[in-house]
């Protein structure tokens, strides 16, 4: 069980840096590293970026929610 659970655990936190990797704003290296590329204008998420962001939530709390899992988990 701990092995299906350190498996899972990989495959999310993989899904996860790339789930936040395309959620980059701008082409810009320097927004990437943490230069204000955008100029400070909020915006709203809508089609594809919101639902980025919606499955990155989940994602997280999946992962988580696993993460608490196995250290619960004896053995």
């Amino acid at each position: 069980m701990a092995v299906v659970l350190q498996v899972a655990a990989i495959i999310i936190s993989i899904a996860l840096i790339v789930l936040i990797l395309l959620q980059v704003k701008g082409g810009a290296l320097g927004s990437l590293l943490g230069g204000d590329a955008g100029g400070g204008i909020a915006r709203t998420r809508r089609g594809l970026e919101k639902t980025l962001f919606r499955i990155t939530i989940f994602m997280s709390i999946a992962f988580l929610g696993i993460a608490l899992f196995a250290v619960a988990t004896p053995g």
